[in-house]
């Protein structure tokens, strides 16, 4: 919870003491106040509106539109409003609430490290003020959160970043572990191809040398069988009787 200065009916009863106003402002800055209490905040800013067109140096009104447009959420014009309210200030304490909202304004407006300073500025016009004290802590405290918060994202982003910069170097490992086994298999598969070229080729030799044994066989008993004839002829001729008749 934040504390906010809406002194209004004050700088009503200030306004009446005023001279350089006419009636028609007092009755419109009056009924503005009550339009206000009554949290007609719109009825409230179109009276205090004429005021300020009327007179535009009314530190009253002025401060009072600028409480009117922070109760509906419109925080740059309340800014504005108070920052020309602050123009027409007469005293310390005046300027202190001024900066006081102007605090309460930023801080609505996630600006917290403006609203900050703009508090420590209401604390150099009035030192004693306890809600600024207090609205001063909040938004430190505020602050403090928010850089931590922003400290944890930005660890939070780093962890991802890592995260992500493993993954892809996991990925390009992989990626050259892939291409490396590929490329072993290319170099291996001639080599295979090879061996199957000889397994194809290890049936015929048998083949061959098959045959050639057949053959060397064949030759052998065809020796055998022609010694055997040569034998048998040899026999023949020493069974016969040569007679010589010699002349003397």
């Amino acid at each position: 919870m934040i504390y906010m200065k809406l002194n209004l009916s004050l700088f009503v009863i200030l306004l009446l003491v005023n001279c350089g106003f006419s009636q028609s402002n007092r009755s419109t800055l009056n009924e503005g106040v009550d339009k206000y209490d009554e949290k007609k905040y719109t009825d409230a800013e179109v009276d205090f509106r004429k005021v300020v067109e009327s007179s535009p140096k009314s530190f009253e009104a002025n401060y009072n539109l600028g409480n009117t447009y922070y109760k509906q959420e419109k925080y740059d014009d309340a800014i504005k409003s108070y920052q020309s309210a602050f123009e027409n200030a007469k005293d310390n304490e005046s300027r202190a609430k001024i900066f006081h909202n102007v605090g309460n304004s930023l801080l609505k407006s996630n600006k917290i490290e403006q609203s900050v300073e703009a508090y420590k500025t209401a604390l150099k016009y009035n030192p004693n003020d306890q809600d600024t004290k207090y609205n001063l802590s909040y938004a430190l405290e505020m602050l403090k959160n928010k850089d931590k918060n922003k400290q944890d994202k930005n660890d939070q982003n780093k962890n991802d970043q890592n995260k992500q910069d493993q993954q892809q170097k996991q990925n390009q490992n992989q990626d050259q572990q892939s291409k490396d086994q590929n490329k072993q298999d290319q170099q291996q598969q001639p080599k295979d191809q090879e061996a199957k070229q000889d397994n194809t080729k290890q049936p015929q030799q048998q083949k061959e040398q098959k045959i050639s044994k057949d053959e060397a066989q064949r030759i052998l008993d065809a020796l055998k069988n022609n010694e055997k004839d040569l034998q048998k002829q040899l026999r023949k001729v020493k069974a016969k009787v040569r007679k010589t008749d010699k002349d003397w």
